[in-house]
């Protein structure tokens, strides 16, 4: 039997999370291009990812991902050996310690490629699975940047860590977009009637509740609209806003109803793992942006040229209102900003970095 290039273990189901579809899906072309075999082993099936962020269901969800976890470790019995490279995004099981990737890499012998785009090893959990917290073992990620072959990391501090775990081929790949064929676009700013958006998944709504009594002050003076785009609706008191579901395939067209985009996280170790994702989507389109100054927020946005620093309330309501205000600044904010993603956080940028992963 000829052996194949690569096994993908990935944690979700398949066009659903941010950080799997940016850092793997949407780059597996790439291993087209060069006549790479691979095949891609999600651990959730799309029913389990249903019910998981769900409130209650935990028997269900226990069964879940009991059952996923056995089809994971079948996988690695019966199919692992046909591979030269295994990668491995995040983790190759949500729970318990890092057998799987411990099986791979010493009893197997395989070169384990993993990749990481979140402080991963500190707990932060959701609040609909609490429980989780006792099940997942956040401590194993530095046994596997240890026993892997090589590492991608989306960002310093996460190169770091991997490099304080005794890991030695490191490669800091940052999440990107295809400004080719998708992020594409360029918004035009025009002034009348604005909205100020934030896009991101459930767990990091939280980051957006310090703005909402300052976003509530300033719609008293300013006429625009914010828009959430999610996966799921918070609840909010809140006059002048619209809740958009996520959908990937009018992804593109829900980020060009944004004029301003937002980026508020906190100033902690989780937010240093960040990878500033937001920021990418949003200035990939030409869309100004307001970050607090947390780790690699201070690098994609360059204060005052393609978007505001804000780290307090007064510093968020002046940036607001000075782009709210000026449609020409929007509009030269946003081009630079495009421009600093084209070169920088694009998948031509990174296309190189990425297939030494497997060379």
């Amino acid at each position: 039997m000829s052996r194949k290039d690569i096994l993908f273990l990935l944690p979700y189901p398949l066009h659903r999370a941010p950080s799997q579809r940016f850092r793997v899906e949407n780059l597996l072309f790439l291993l087209d291009e060069k006549g790479l075999e691979y095949d891609l082993a999600p651990f959730m099936s799309e029913g389990v990812w249903q019910i998981l962020y769900q409130k209650g269901g935990t028997m269900q969800k226990a069964l879940g991902i009991t059952t996923s976890y056995f089809k994971r470790w079948k996988t690695i019995i019966c199919a692992a050996y046909q591979y030269k490279t295994i990668f491995i995004h995040r983790e190759a099981a949500p729970i318990g310690p890092p057998l799987v990737e411990w099986f791979l890499a010493k009893v197997l012998n395989k070169k384990i490629v993993y990749d990481f785009d979140d402080a991963i090893w500190i707990p932060n959990t959701s609040d609909q699975n609490k429980m989780a917290r006792f099940l997942k073992s956040f401590w194993k990620v530095k046994y596997i940047c240890k026993w892997s072959h090589k590492i991608a990391a989306g960002n310093d501090f996460l190169c770091a860590f991997a490099a304080d775990a005794g890991a030695k081929d490191i490669y800091r790949i940052p999440t990107v977009v295809n400004t080719i064929t998708r992020y594409n676009l360029l918004k035009e700013h025009q002034q009348g009637h604005l909205t100020v958006g934030w896009t991101g998944s459930h767990s990091t709504l939280v980051f957006l509740e310090p703005l909402i009594p300052i976003i509530k002050n300033l719609q008293k003076k300013i006429d625009f609209t914010f828009l959430v785009i999610a996966d799921k609706k918070p609840v909010w008191d809140l006059d002048k806003w619209v809740f958009c579901p996520w959908n990937e395939a009018s992804e593109i067209e829900d980020l060009l109803k944004i004029d301003i985009g937002l980026m508020p996280l906190t100033k902690d170790a989780w937010s240093e793992g960040k990878c500033g994702f937001k920021l990418i989507q949003y200035l990939s389109l030409g869309i100004p942006a307001i970050a607090h100054s947390v780790g690699v927020n201070q690098y994609i946005i360059e204060n005052g040229e393609n978007g505001f620093w804000a780290d307090n309330p007064q510093e968020w309501e002046n940036a607001l209102t000075t782009l709210l205000h000026n449609g020409a600044l929007r509009q030269k904010m946003g081009e630079k900003g495009r421009a600093k993603i084209v070169t920088e956080y694009s998948i031509e940028s990174q296309k190189a970095l990425f297939l030494k992963l497997f060379e």
